[in-house]
């Protein structure tokens, strides 16, 4: 764990050597302040918005400041026990021990700071944890992440640049959530409340997991994945002006699909692909939920991969 205290305060626009114009407009953003804005949940890479596609709406602007700080190739070197580490100036690793004891919700529950267990792990500075949240070794977080209370990461998983979990979300062991910085208008992977996601998987390029729904261990889904709905009967496609939405609820495990063409069927060929196999009901958990999906006939006749239960 490195939980640095210090933090070089050179960034963009104090230097004429540090930073670069071509990473586009700031939009005003203070860049000697972002970090600590986002440490503190000030500000976020996105948030959650009605109105916008998808309910969340990105902010450029952070992400053009998180852009012009990585610009600083400068060096630095920082010492922990026996441990050494060398990394950019603008991208500093977080103060571990000045994350928030209590949240608006607490109603002045004891000290709930989010644990870092020791064994590897590390957090970017601009990376904002909830009260409550557990973080398993090795883990990384990165700049721009925001982290909601009560949060699972176990061992192994990847935070991206700029991703958005929800509060009481499970990630499971070896989990890659992908981040997003560029372009600074595109929507982060955004993972919403008490959603669970099972070890191995990996959710890339701004892909949205609604809330409560289930992921199954080994999925991989990508803003432009296809993701097959058996109970709606229709099948949701992302692109890169509006990546793939999982509905919230939604259980989804790996299935195959057949190949087209003669020399696929000659083979017997399939393509792994994500199925939604039921709706997660309001008091099943997720465990639950995967496990009796598993077992329906209709989740084997779709060619769903067995195995895909939570760890």
């Amino acid at each position: 764990m490195i939980a640095e205290t210090e933090r070089d305060e050179r960034v963009p626009g104090d230097d004429p050597s540090i930073g670069d114009p071509s990473v586009g407009d700031s939009g005003g953003v203070d860049l000697a302040r972002i970090l600590d804005d986002l440490d503190a949940g000030r500000r976020r890479a996105a948030w959650p918005d009605a109105d916008a596609p998808g309910g969340w709406r990105a902010d450029p602007a952070v992400k053009a400041a998180i852009l012009a700080r990585f610009s600083d190739r400068t060096m630095r070197e920082w010492e922990v026990g026996p441990f050494v580490f060398r990394d950019r100036v603008g991208v500093p690793t977080k103060a571990l021990l000045e994350t928030p004891a209590t949240s608006a919700t607490d109603g002045g529950a004891p000290d709930r700071r989010a644990r870092i267990v020791p064994g590897g792990t590390s957090v970017r500075a601009g990376v904002h944890l909830e009260p409550g949240v557990v973080v398993m070794p090795p883990a990384f977080l990165n700049v721009g992440a925001w982290v909601g209370e009560d949060t699972m990461i176990d061992s192994h998983v990847l935070v991206g640049s700029c991703a958005q979990i929800g509060a009481r979300v499970h990630l499971s062991a070896g989990v890659v959530v992908g981040g997003v910085l560029e372009p600074p208008g595109a929507r982060p992977v955004i993972v919403e409340d008490e959603a669970f996601v099972g070890a191995g998987s990996s959710l890339l390029e701004g892909v949205l997991v609604g809330a409560r729904a289930v992921i199954g261990a080994g999925v991989t889904l990508t803003g432009s994945s296809r993701l097959y709905d058996l109970p709606g009967e229709r099948v949701l496609v992302g692109s890169s002006d509006e990546p793939l939405a999982v509905p919230p609820g939604s259980v989804v495990v790996p299935g195959t699909r057949a190949v087209d063409g003669a020399f696929g069927r000659e083979h017997g060929l399939s393509i792994v692909t994500a199925v939604i196999v039921k709706v997660r009901d309001a008091g099943t958990d997720a465990r639950t939920a995967l496990e009796s999906a598993l077992r329906s006939g209709d989740g084997m006749r779709a060619g769903v991969a067995r195995g895909a239960g939570a760890t």
